[in-house]
């Protein structure tokens, strides 16, 4: 199919790399010139794991390409992806789907012919409704552009790897052309097996939401638990490790930590806690707005362990903070607890040296105030403490005992129970372990 992917982002550009992977003709379509240069010329804009190699791949080829013109796109493609960003409203609560409105306006006037808008981004319920009657309104061929809500369950990090081969694939349609057009254009995944669930729109929209508040919920459960261990003198690990056997309960993202980040996973449970709201369940709101309230003290927690392995507050100290992403995986740094624990420590008088493999221009971006190294031994000359704060392999593989004469002190806080602690120890270091107990 010819397909085009609208608004060029940490979304779009891996969802146009991976379809013109399985092998559709793909146009992308963004509004920034300098990046459309950049990508037509099979250089990523953003950092992800695989995307690079696809990109130049498929630009060189001829099957990807990248313009500014909308019209270009309505005349090429048979279906349109939307994957415009929905950042948080002004309300903090809400989405802001004016890019989404904004894209749908712009793309009106040159649809002339029946074809189906997919709508990738995160919504509030109910937009679907509202822009298939727009789109209705607006275009020439009326009724005959029918909207298909296709929510989105990438981990940044991992979107290739999760577009490519997703543990399942949701769709809320109108009406069976529509279905009919999502599965033409999705048959290569289905014919590996992947499932796709088949919905009304407004079912759709509320599975991503609901999905990423559970995992919020889960991520704020462990990290309230890994409190309570921290006040217990047990190990977050081992209960952990336990509970996560139970197939109720399960592994997978139950794991203690700074909290989570990104540019989805907070926003989300906000919305989706608004929802709640709005539709009356107010019980579950509380419920929601809980969660919150655990990843929201995750930088104050931290900054409690490091100040108890210093011995002393951080004002004066020179700390490096290995991370700025919000997960390893990708140079994203929207509402990074590693930055925001190393934001703290800077409010409370350290000097603050941040590493990170990838993100450091990001991060540099949005938090000028903050020192910056991209090299990991020279991020720690004359240190008094390392903060893992970020799950990058490459902080697990380093060598204790060389990086020991760099730093002042040899003393560890790791966040993300990442290191093998009992190496570092061994090599003549203090760590600390979120919601684990001191060993000397």
């Amino acid at each position: 199919m010819r397909v085009s992917v609208i608004g060029c982002g940490h979304l779009g550009i891996p969802h146009a790399a991976a379809m013109a992977e399985i092998g559709h003709e793909v146009i992308g379509v963004d509004l920034d010139q300098a990046k459309i240069d950049r990508l037509n010329a099979g250089e990523c804009p953003i950092y992800e794991d695989g995307l690079p190699e696809l990109l130049s791949t498929h630009t060189a080829t001829g099957r990807l390409r990248f313009t500014t013109s909308l019209a270009e796109a309505a005349e090429f493609a048979d279906i349109h992806f939307l994957a415009v960003g929905t950042p948080i409203d002004a309300d903090g609560r809400s989405y802001d789907t004016g890019q989404v409105f904004g894209a749908a306006r712009a793309l009106a006037p040159h649809l002339t012919r029946p074809t189906v808008i997919v709508g990738k981004s995160t919504v509030t319920v109910g937009t679907s409704r509202d822009l298939g009657a727009l789109l209705a309104r607006l275009s020439p061929a009326g009724e005959d552009v029918e909207v298909v809500w296709n929510p989105e369950f990438l981990r940044e990090g991992h979107a290739i790897d999760d577009t490519l081969r997703p543990d399942r694939i949701v769709v809320g349609v109108p009406s069976a052309r529509a279905e009919d057009a999502v599965r033409e254009v999705y048959a290569p995944l289905l014919a590996n097996g992947i499932p796709l669930f088949v919905t009304d729109p407004a079912t759709a929209e509320l599975i991503k939401g609901a999905a990423n508040a559970y995992l919020g919920m889960k991520i704020s459960f462990i990290n309230g638990v890994a409190d309570m261990c921290t006040a217990a003198g047990a190990d977050v690990q081992q209960l952990t490790e336990a509970i996560g056997l139970d197939p109720r309960i399960g592994r997978g993202g139950l794991n203690a930590g700074p909290g989570y980040g990104g540019g989805c996973l907070p926003k989300d449970v906000r919305a989706f806690t608004a929802s709640a709201r709005t539709l009356g369940a107010t019980e579950a709101a509380t419920m929601l707005r809980a969660a919150e309230e655990v990843n929201e003290s995750r930088p104050a927690a931290a900054l409690r362990l490091i100040e108890q392995a210093l011995g002393r507050p951080v004002d004066g100290v020179r700390i490096t903070v290995w991370g700025a992403s919000f997960k390893a995986g990708t140079d994203d740094v929207r509402e990074s607890p590693a930055l925001a624990i190393a934001a703290l420590m800077h409010q409370r008088g350290a000097t603050v040296t941040v590493h990170d493999p990838h993100a450091v221009p990001t991060a540099l971006r949005r938090h000028p105030e903050l020192d910056y190294c991209e090299d990991l031994e020279g991020s720690l000359a004359a240190a008094e403490l390392i903060v893992v704060a970020t799950e990058w392999p490459h902080f697990r593989e380093a060598d204790p005992k060389a990086l020991a004469p760099l730093v002042a002190d040899q003393v560890l806080v790791d966040l993300r129970n990442l290191i093998d602690a009992d190496a570092w120890r061994m090599a003549g270091w203090t760590v600390r372990q979120l919601g684990r107990p001191a060993q000397e």
